[in-house]
């Protein structure tokens, strides 16, 4: 299935709720940014470089744009700067950095800047591609983690789950970013800014070609 075909059956249901105004506020500044120009408020710029890679990597260019075309890496800054608490930030940051650290001990290099597409795609693929049971205890020991900062006891999280839970939560944001642009929801997805006429009782076949609604 391409990917076209395949975000017109997705869902956006990753853990989050936000207001709707706070999330087209959101869009709608990172359509206004120029990405070439682009100063990360969250992120570092080294890390913002990074992860307008890693984007890529997770939806390059196919029969629709690539993430960082449609400026996801802008989203996931704001959406971390603007949406995140403050336990959530300081999280997605120490996660990242593990992230990071592995792939800089992978490619035997210093510096984040330094590393290429091809020395984060394959961070990101031994990363992601473990068993079943791994991720089931990665999770387990993110969710311990956790549990201990809410607590305000000691904690600690072994670098490799860190690392996966950037991972994870890097691939989810990526792809409910794109599906929140405005090309996705005007091109791929069904779009009907102007409801017509009700049908109480239809199939989706045929309404929408299948198609998930954009709005």
């Amino acid at each position: 299935m391409d990917r076209r075909k395949a975000l017109k059956n997705m869902g956006v249901a990753l853990g989050y709720t936000i207001a709707t105004p706070t999330l087209l506020s959101i869009v709608q500044s990172c359509k206004s940014e120029n990405a070439v120009t682009w100063v990360p408020d969250f992120l570092t710029a080294e890390q913002g470089a990074a992860i307008t890679k890693l984007v890529d990597i997770i939806l390059p260019a196919t029969d629709t744009p690539s993430a960082s075309e449609l400026q996801v890496h802008l989203f996931i800054d704001k959406f971390a700067n603007e949406v995140m608490d403050k336990e959530k930030q300081d999280f997605f940051k120490m996660s990242m950095d593990k992230f990071l650290s592995n792939a800089l001990k992978t490619a035997g290099k210093e510096k984040t800047l330094d590393l290429s597409a091809e020395d984060l795609e394959k961070t990101l693929a031994s990363t992601l591609k473990i068993s079943k049971e791994q991720q089931i205890k990665n999770s387990e020991a993110i969710a311990d983690y956790n549990k201990a900062l809410k607590a305000n006891e000691s904690a600690s999280l072994d670098d490799d789950a860190a690392a996966y839970a950037f991972a994870s939560e890097l691939r989810g944001t990526t792809i409910w970013g794109y599906k929140t642009s405005e090309y996705v929801g005007e091109k791929v997805l069904a779009y009907l800014p102007i409801p017509g006429e009700y049908v109480g009782c239809g199939d989706l076949t045929e309404l929408t070609d299948g198609k998930a609604w954009s709005l």
